[in-house]
């Protein structure tokens, strides 16, 4: 397995993976900024990508356990430098012979070497452009990257395998170390041409003092799972009936008298700092929290599960060809309606259900950065 083939399977693996990490990372970057500036997802994104390809680069091919079984070679290699021994003796390079030095450069005595530099230097411009590292904890830090990945082949995946099955190498500390180091300065020229973490910060803090469609729908979908988990470790120390009608009254009282309680706000929506408020009056009246919730299930819930039952009870009297396409005409019109209220949502941050109920959704940290600001005013006065 060569290591195009490796990097083409940490791209396959790495969406999986990624879902699992991006996630609470999103999460994190909404409750700190109210929003998740797309160049900081690219760079975290790329970040996780280079330090999965790494990674696999350093353990695969996995080998088989009668494979490591068998091996007789030496585990590790503990003298400094010896690469260029190495590479002295048997590159076949001869400092006066020109004709020497393509074939050289072309062996694996020169290639792995490079090889390990190459690999840590996106680490040290990552550490030093974006995490604001100085020059010598980016040098530790790749160190211990390093050091790592060496820990990871000499324990044979960490004792996984009953002995290493890949050298552990001190070169390779110093050669990786020396990427790290390189990557440092390449990151410094980075922040010449790209935006520093500073900007990147006032940026998203500005996204923050808007309410996204993507921050709504990341609410909504975590105060289900919030509501759901109060839900079951109630009824699992009450032990209530598993009738869903209780299931149904519980998530009532979180989506309608939580919020109506705590200032327009329910768990979620207290994480990634938004709230629902009254068009006309700062108190959010318990009548619009009923008309408002409703009005979301009934529209974008309730519609669509309407005209699918009213398609099964009518599946009998229709013919087999009438009944493909009355289906198909159906989720049409659910695909359409909901890609209707999406761009209505995206363009005027409001729709239907917030209108009759006159109510509005608002971002937290707008009033945030409002009192921060009145403080300093009020100092700048005195």
């Amino acid at each position: 397995m060569n290591y195009l083939s490796i990097i083409k399977i940490a791209l396959i693996t790495f969406p999986f993976i990624a879902f699992l990490i991006t996630l609470p990372y999103v999460l994190k970057e909404y409750h700190k900024y109210g929003s998740v500036y797309w160049y900081r997802a690219l760079i975290i994104y790329s970040f996780i990508l280079y330090l999965l390809t790494a990674y696999f680069l350093v353990i695969l091919p996995l080998p088989s356990r009668e494979e490591v079984m068998a091996l007789t070679t030496p585990t590790t290699q503990l003298i400094p430098f010896n690469f260029i021994t190495d590479f002295i003796n048997n590159s076949g390079f001869v400092l006066n012979d020109f004709s020497t030095y393509i074939t050289a450069l072309k062996s694996s005595q020169f290639i792995v070497p490079v090889f390990n530099i190459i690999l840590t230097i996106p680490f040290g411009a990552y550490l030093h452009y974006y995490f604001k590292f100085s020059f010598k904890r980016t040098v530790l830090w790749s160190f211990l990257l390093s050091l790592f990945f060496e820990l990871t082949q000499v324990t044979g995946l960490y004792f996984i395998y009953p002995r290493g099955y890949r050298l552990f190498d001190v070169d390779d500390l110093i050669l990786n170390t020396f990427g790290g180091l390189v990557g440092y300065f390449v990151g410094s020229l980075l922040l010449k041409f790209l935006p520093d973490r500073e900007e990147i910060d006032d940026i998203a803090k500005a996204l923050g003092r808007k309410v996204s469609i993507i921050r709504r729908s990341l609410a909504y979908c975590l105060d289900w799972f919030i509501a759901t988990i109060i839900f079951v470790i109630i009824n699992t120390i009450f032990n209530f009936s598993t009738n869903f009608s209780y299931y149904l009254i519980f998530m009532v009282a979180y989506f309608i008298l939580l919020p109506y309680l705590f200032k327009g706000q329910t768990l979620g929506c207290k994480f990634l700092k938004i709230k629902i408020v009254s068009n006309k009056s700062k108190k959010l009246s318990l009548f619009q929290m009923i008309l408002r919730t409703a009005l979301f299930y009934l529209g974008y819930v309730g519609l669509p599960i309407i005209l699918l039952i009213i398609c099964s009870n009518i599946i009998s009297y229709l013919s087999d060809t009438i009944l493909v396409y009355s289906v198909l005409l159906v989720l049409l019109f659910i695909f359409i309606y909901y890609v209707i209220c999406f761009f209505k949502l995206a363009v005027s941050k409001k729709i239907f259900y917030e209108k009759w109920s006159k109510t509005r959704m608002i971002s937290t940290t707008a009033e945030v950065i409002v009192e921060t600001n009145d403080v300093d005013d009020k100092e700048k006065n005195e």
